[in-house]
């Protein structure tokens, strides 16, 4: 794998990166040279234990959301509404970010919001109660929102000829620990005499672990060590965007909120689609996995073949209809052909790491892929919050899945129509400072 990501240094992406005049490029000693060569490898491990981090918040919580309703006496319209507070704090605490990464710098902002990750995680199961329970829940969310926004800025900054495969590493590590989190918490819990508090405490361990890597980057406040004087000049001292004149910015927005309301509406309802069928629950919750599961070898693969291309759209087509397939087949036979539902939906997701890729490639800058990723975080979250919502109330008003299946089918054609469009060999520079 890392084998696979220094193929890439040698190769330019014109389209995300600002080159410095070779003039002004000082050369390195061999000391530099070995210490850079260590913060690069530390700054690696440090992306993959964040990306671990930015969803099992969530899933650890799904999967318990019955124990811990029971244990805090919780009523369903509350615990329904924890389905939503996700994208509502990455919309509020996203948009934050880039101004963070500009006064503290981008690695102490991951850095500190990988600690209130482990704090919210830690605390939460222990405070007794409903309103505290969910604030300790937003202290979590507020770490993951910052991070997410300010991952595609790290890697544009550190790795900008490695954009792809950057992209691909933590995509990847972000949907392995999505599924493992799903996967394993119950057990767990079970393996701790059924204790649900420790089963979801056992999380914060991990978000602990990621600060370590993140130390030695607190103090950075301009571009990468690795990068010329040149390239962090250009960061340092170019106008803030007006990225609301980019209409590429809007499309890569719309597309980021569509796809995350189709990513929410599968976590939170597919297995019920399937039991509902007759499917088992322990099948029909393997079948959820699954889904999950073709996140991690795809998120590798495919932001890599995105940057090799100069219009991504091919790729929204062929996941856009891997979607409209897989609804099809929930719609009219959703247990007969379960398990290739199940893999076309899981194929159909990963529209998450090409709309972060997107982001990396849509501004020429680690300054405007700041402002580009909070706008269309921010924007696409805020976009998601509805659609499991609406999704259930579909589903208790019409008795069965027909029209939320519907819906679903219904929201993968404009997710492909603005994806395409957001596919465009543009940047957001462009179309703001021509606006």
């Amino acid at each position: 794998m890392m084998g696979l990501m220094a193929s890439e240094e040698n190769r330019t992406l014109t389209s995300t990166t600002v080159r410095a005049p070779a003039a002004r490029r000082a050369p390195r000693t061999p000391g530099e040279s070995a210490g850079h060569g260590w913060r690069t490898r530390l700054l690696v491990v440090g992306i993959v234990l964040a990306a671990l981090n930015l969803r099992p918040a969530i899933t650890s919580l799904g999967a318990l959301l019955e124990e811990v309703r029971d244990g805090l006496g919780m009523s369903g319209s509350v615990a329904g509404l924890l389905t939503s507070v996700p994208p509502l704090c990455f919309a509020v605490f996203g948009v934050t970010a880039p101004r963070l990464a500009r006064r503290f710098g981008a690695g102490a902002v991951v850095c500190a919001g990988m600690v209130a990750i482990s704090a919210g995680l830690l605390i939460r199961p222990y405070v007794g109660g409903t309103a505290a329970f969910l604030a300790t829940t937003a202290l979590a969310l507020m770490g993951i929102a910052v991070s997410n926004v300010l991952m595609p800025v790290i890697v544009k900054r550190w790795f900008p000829d490695r954009v792809g495969s950057m992209t691909g590493l933590y995509s990847m590590a972000l949907a392995l620990g999505t599924a493992s989190a799903a996967a394993v918490t119950v057990p767990l819990s079970e393996a701790l005499g059924g204790n649900w508090q420790s089963g979801l405490a056992l999380w914060a361990a991990l978000a602990a672990t990621a600060v370590l890597p993140w130390i030695p980057f607190v103090r950075e406040r301009g571009g990468a060590p690795a990068e010329p004087a040149p390239a962090r000049d250009a960061d340092t001292t170019a106008p803030r965007l007006r990225v609301t004149r980019s209409r590429t910015a809007w499309a890569l927005a719309v597309f980021f909120g569509l796809q995350a309301t189709a990513a929410y509406i599968t976590m939170g309802w597919m297995a019920q689609i399937f039991r509902d069928a007759g499917v088992p629950a322990g099948t029909a919750g393997l079948l959820l996995a699954v889904t999950m599961v073709m996140g991690v070898p795809l998120a590798f693969v495919i932001p890599r073949l995105a940057t090799r291309l100069p219009h991504q759209g091919p790729i929204v087509l062929a996941l856009g209809t891997s979607g409209l397939v897989g609804y099809a087949g929930l719609y009219f036979a959703p247990a007969a052909g379960a398990w290739a539902w199940a893999v076309l939906l899981g194929i159909a997701n990963c529209a998450f790491p090409l709309a972060l890729t997107m982001v990396g490639m849509r501004a020429r800058t680690s300054a405007g892929v700041a402002q580009l990723s909070a706008f269309a975080q921010s924007t696409g979250y805020l976009i998601s919050i509805p659609g499991p919502l609406l999704v259930g109330v579909l589903y208790q008003h019409s008795g069965g899945w027909a029209l939320p299946i519907t819906l679903m089918a219904a929201l993968m054609i404009p997710q492909t129509i603005v994806g395409y469009l957001a596919g465009r060999d543009r940047t957001v520079e462009e179309e703001a400072t021509a606006a």
